[in-house]
């Protein structure tokens, strides 16, 4: 008899944990499905969307609830919270990470570096840090778009700025 109780107890302790879980996910789908809502009307370009504020600390609610989330869904929470907050003390949106990165080409006569340009930006706007990585993105997804040429010399890729009748400043 005693076993049955005990086995009746750890029974209810796994609905009672099924149940959170159940819940957890329901409010997971709820948010996937809203991140879905704002992707299709948002208008915003994500690095605009981009925040710089350190994220507060998690309650301690979050932080049990989290351990059980799948990092997919964590992901997805971060980029809807950047997505619909509006970065503190601005009233427009920030330039984007390309127009920025060109700005700065077409400031030297010579190629430059990936490394030197995402210095120099981040000299000239200290709020925005982005990864060497993503200048690099950034500075091939301007190549692809015309706006920039890319020269390798060795092992070594510098980018000048593509003039305004095609061709890059500079060479012929």
């Amino acid at each position: 008899m005693e076993q049955a109780a005990s086995d009746l107890e750890d029974n209810r302790r796994q609905q009672q944990e099924l149940q959170r879980q159940l819940e957890t996910l329901r409010q997971e789908e709820k948010l996937l499905l809203d991140i879905l809502n704002l992707a299709e009307h948002s208008t915003t370009v994500p690095e605009q969307a981009r925040g710089t504020e350190p994220e507060a600390a998690p309650s301690p609610e979050a932080t049990e609830e989290s351990a059980t989330r799948p990092r997919a869904v964590k992901a997805a929470r971060r980029a809807a919270s950047r997505k619909v907050k509006a970065p503190r003390g601005r009233t427009g949106p920030r330039p984007l990470l390309g127009d920025l990165l060109l700005d700065q080409l077409k400031k030297h006569d010579t190629p430059r570096l990936a490394k030197e340009l995402r210095e120099e930006l981040i000299e000239a706007h200290p709020d925005r840090v982005p990864t060497p990585q993503v200048v690099r993105n950034t500075l091939e997804g301007l190549v692809a778009k015309g706006r920039i040429r890319r020269h390798k010399q060795d092992r070594s890729v510098t980018y000048t700025p593509v003039a305004s009748d095609g061709a890059a400043p500079g060479r012929d």
